[in-house]
């Protein structure tokens, strides 16, 4: 089986998140399986035009502002090559190329944005966004799709997608990277840590905001913000207004190992946005046995179990969430529990099963066609 996979990103982008986690971690493994995968993606500084990642064949294209347009007239030259199904990958601006696609086709839908985009963009830019949301989902219907959180499904199911169409494949974390580290113990003072792109929908302002309630409460408390994003200026205004400077500390982007470890040394991790696909880096948490806060919101609240692996509070409500985050960082017995409870709540999915079921996904619709 020869396979090509659209996606905005690959997964060495400066700008990839759990998206590119998910593609790459079950499409390498399908590599291994003995089936080619072609990935075509948008270009960054510094990336080549081609190259081999885990097996994955990367050619990239256009930039993110002009991706979706190139993508359709590159794709088309591609498809000369002979492929026998066809991976759309939805987790931007969606990608209207099935027009002119005689191949199965298979979407992965990671989360649509629905009226959160209007907490993230422009308004000109957020209509344009919802609205494509919409009219792809109204054209799509009887393409199948696969997806692995109950919120995203919801969300399919109300747009007329019928059940039958629907395919669960779970998503997991690779347990031999996310783990307990040996020698890494918690930091000698209660650790917040939020992991994950800095964009305006994911709310990260909340977790500054609520700050000053957890400091008051746990005087010796730190706040780290680990990542990248258009957002970061805004945010570090925010710090700078509350006069949180000394307490709150922007890493930017770091390297995976340092990641992990920053994993292990957290008390808690944080993620306050407003809609997710998942929320991998809840999992990734737990992996490496920390609790999580994170807020009741789509794909959040299907990768958080509310007082087994962390704690739910609701979307927006600041005090919640200051709450939330002194409970756990005062509470041992209770970071102990949750601890365990993530521990084993992130063995429960293996990337290799995922990537057996998707296999046989794929299979059941190139027959079917």
């Amino acid at each position: 089986m020869r396979i090509i996979m659209v996606n905005w990103q690959d997964i060495k982008h400066p700008l990839g998140g759990g998206a590119e986690v998910h593609y790459q971690e079950i499409f390498q493994r399908i590599v291994k399986m003995g089936h080619p995968v072609t990935l075509l993606s948008c270009r960054f500084p510094g990336a080549l035009e081609e190259e081999v990642i885990g097996g994955i064949r990367v050619i990239r294209t256009g930039v993110r502002s002009n991706f979706n347009l190139i993508m359709p007239f590159v794709l088309r030259k591609l498809l000369r090559e002979k492929y026998d199904i066809l991976i759309l990958n939805i987790n931007k601006l969606p990608f209207f190329s099935l027009q002119f696609i005689k191949l199965p086709t298979l979407i992965i839908a990671h989360h649509f944005f629905g009226k959160a985009i209007f907490l993230e963009a422009s308004l000109p830019l957020a209509v344009i966004v919802y609205c494509a949301e919409e009219l792809f989902l109204k054209l799509h219907r009887k393409i199948n799709v696969m997806y692995y959180s109950d919120s995203t499904k919801d969300d399919l199911l109300k747009h007329g997608f019928p059940p039958e169409k629907l395919h669960f494949i779970p998503i997991a974390v690779d347990l031999k990277t996310y783990r307990l580290l040996p020698g890494i113990e918690k930091y000698p003072t209660p650790l917040i840590v939020y992991l994950g792109r800095i964009k305006k929908y994911k709310s990260v302002d909340h977790l500054i905001s609520a700050m000053p309630a957890v400091f008051k409460s746990i005087p010796n408390a730190r706040l780290i913000i680990i990542g990248d994003g258009d957002d970061k200026r805004r945010l570090e205004q925010l710090t700078e207004k509350l006069n949180l400077c000394d307490r709150i500390e922007f890493m930017g982007f770091i390297s995976e190992d340092e990641k992990i470890e920053w994993l292990n040394k957290a008390w808690v991790v944080v993620n306050p946005s407003s809609k997710e696909g998942w929320g991998l880096t809840m999992t990734e948490a737990n992996a490496c046995g920390t609790p999580v806060v994170a807020a009741d919101s789509p794909g959040l609240r299907d990768a958080v179990k509310d007082g087994e692996t962390g704690l739910l509070y609701p979307y927006g409500n600041i005090d919640a969430l200051s709450h939330s985050i002194v409970k756990i960082l005062s509470d041992s017995d209770l970071r102990d529990k949750l601890r365990e409870g993530g521990l084993i709540y992130a063995r429960k999915y293996t990337w290799d099963v995922s990537a057996e079921m998707t296999l046989e996904l794929m299979e059941k619709i190139i027959a079917e066609r």
